[in-house]
Formats: C-alpha cells, structure tokens, sequence
C-alpha cells in the first residue's frame, strides 16, 4: 500500500459507445439518468453520480463478465424491475436468483455492456459484517 492512497469519492462511469443518444435514451429509461450535456459525448447525472458516454466509431469490445452494478432496497423492487425490463425488450441475461450475497438479476445495454441489479436484503447471515 502507499503512503498517500486516494481518499476521493468515486464520482463517474466512463463508457465508449457508437451510439451516444440511444445509450443515453437507454439509461434514462431504465435507470432515471438525466442527461445534462448532449452532443458528440453525452452527460448522464444519476444520484451524485455521473456517466459519461463517449462517442468512437468502432463497436467496444466488452469482456465477458464486466459489468456494473445498481443496488435496490427490496426483493420486491428486483423483482418488478425485472419484469419491466422483460417487458420492455430490455436484453436479459439471467433470471432473478440469490448467490448468497443477495438477490440479482442481470441485463445489457443496446451495445451489449452488462448491468447487474441487486437487493442485499435477503443476503445470508455469513454476508451480514460486510454489507
């Protein structure tokens, strides 16, 4: 470890897309964003934090398992947002389902970046001191 580690809040998602307005129109819809600043690159606020989506003109290259997450209160609320998702022709990839940590479910954007959508509401007892 160093001696000076960053101590900043983490404050913003940069992601490379070929399509900037229907990435942005994407998490809007589904996720609340508010697009502040649009143009070549576009601005998304959400909750103090903000996505930055940045226009290039090849598809990216997305590794498999990368993918970023959103926490919701309840099993509840998984639960209907994964229904409205499906419903809405959001790309699914897996079903709502519990890895001990809590409860999931995840999805993609129209490029094909993965999003995770999780309650730790019902997370298991051995999960309890770190959450």
């Amino acid at each position: 470890m160093i001696d000076t580690p960053c101590t900043g809040t983490l404050n913003h998602l940069s992601l490379p897309t070929k399509d900037p307005a229907a990435t942005a129109r994407f998490f809007q819809q589904h996720f609340g964003c508010e697009i502040v600043a649009a143009g070549e690159h576009i601005l998304l606020k959400r909750d103090g934090f903000d996505i930055v989506l940045d226009r290039i003109d090849d598809a990216p290259g997305w590794p498999v398992n990368f993918h970023f997450g959103f926490e919701m209160a309840s099993l509840r609320e998984v639960q209907a947002l994964h229904r409205a998702f499906r419903e809405a022709g959001v790309h699914m990839e897996t079903e709502v389902f519990n890895n001990s940590r809590g409860s999931r479910f995840f999805c993609r954007t129209p490029e094909g970046v993965m999003i995770e959508v999780n309650t730790r509401e019902d997370k298991q007892e051995s999960w309890q001191h770190l959450f």
